[in-house]
């Protein structure tokens, strides 16, 4: 067994285990068997002892709140099933596709855009979605999300990589992940071959919403990547109670930059059913993006973005206002 899947055994899965290493009552943890509690212990340890309001804690404890409809909140917020090519390729705009890779992730964040989608057999067989990408020359870019691609071991993937490489159209293969922030370790040097043999340009986005999830040694194997030449970026969801504040946005995009990774997009909450205790106003967000804009340079600053269903592409959010 790798070392990364050894380590993800470690993973928080029991409601009672979480509850007495954190010191928190276990009767404050709801029990969704749908989307189950799965936090890495690398994260775990960061959490502060006895707080229900920590930042980390928050974006994956599971909470009865999440039984709640509200008005405007639905399973697809983002139009995911309508833009299905196959039950694995997901075609939502021009040049680019979509494959998710498999339904797995490394953490259950609670906000989860695609907690409810239905995902078909897990499979690493993906040749029904390589044929409609051969057969589309429009088809530029591969995104691999999911779940996180990185739960597919590296033979898996390796094939998936032969496979787009051997399709001329493709220029660029995108990963989508979140995986290095819970367990860098994923990042091994079989993975980094798999990258180094890619014809198609790699670009390298890590989801990461607060400065605490950060640390030194996650910098130490993202640095591997960026020695490739592969661009590494970001990825931010704007969360009450995690990152709504200046200070706190203005660290974490600053950290980033400091490691020579750009902030790629911050974006507005989808609105996916049982998730609207995390939504920021979006006039909020403007302001603090705005606020953002008076004290950091402009190539730190990611865009402020809203993904609506069945719209050509992501929506710009404008925050700074016409004098």
């Amino acid at each position: 067994m790798s070392s990364w899947r050894a380590i993800q055994k470690e993973n928080f899965t029991d409601h009672q285990k979480l509850a007495q290493f954190l010191q928190i009552d276990p009767k404050l943890i709801w029990k969704d068997r749908k989307f189950p509690l799965n936090l890495p212990k690398r994260l775990a340890e960061k959490i502060e002892k006895g707080s229900l309001e920590d930042p980390i804690l928050r974006q994956f404890l599971p909470k009865i709140e999440e039984t709640h409809e509200e008005p405007g909140f639905s399973l697809d917020a983002v139009g995911d099933v309508p833009s299905q090519r196959t039950e694995r390729l997901l075609h939502k705009y021009q040049g680019r596709a979509l494959i998710l890779s498999t339904s797995a992730c490394v953490m259950h964040c609670r906000f989860c855009f695609r907690k409810n989608f239905p995902y078909a057999k897990e499979k690493t067989d993906f040749s029904e979605e390589l044929d409609v990408i051969a057969n589309d020359s429009s088809i530029e870019e591969v995104l691999l999300s999911g779940g996180d691609p990185l739960s597919l071991g590296n033979q898996a993937l390796e094939g998936l990589f032969q496979k787009l490489n051997a399709i001329p159209h493709v220029k660029r293969i995108r990963f989508h992940t979140r995986f290095p922030i819970g367990i860098p370790e994923r990042i091994d040097s079989e993975l980094l071959r798999i990258f180094a043999l890619s014809r198609a340009q790699i670009y390298f986005i890590v989801h990461c919403n607060h400065p605490r999830e950060l640390d030194e040694q996650i910098f130490k194997y993202l640095s591997a990547v960026q020695r490739l030449g592969i661009p590494v970026l970001t990825s931010t969801v704007l969360l009450r109670g995690v990152n709504d504040n200046v200070g706190v946005l203005k660290e974490l995009f600053t950290v980033f930059i400091d490691h020579g990774i750009l902030p790629y997009c911050i974006s507005q909450l989808d609105r996916v059913m049982g998730i609207s205790h995390f939504e920021v106003p979006m006039e909020e967000g403007k302001r603090l993006m705005a606020e953002l804009a008076k004290q950091m340079p402009g190539y730190s600053l990611p865009r402020y973005v809203q993904e609506v269903a069945g719209a050509p592409s992501k929506i710009a959010i404008t925050y700074v206002e016409e004098s």
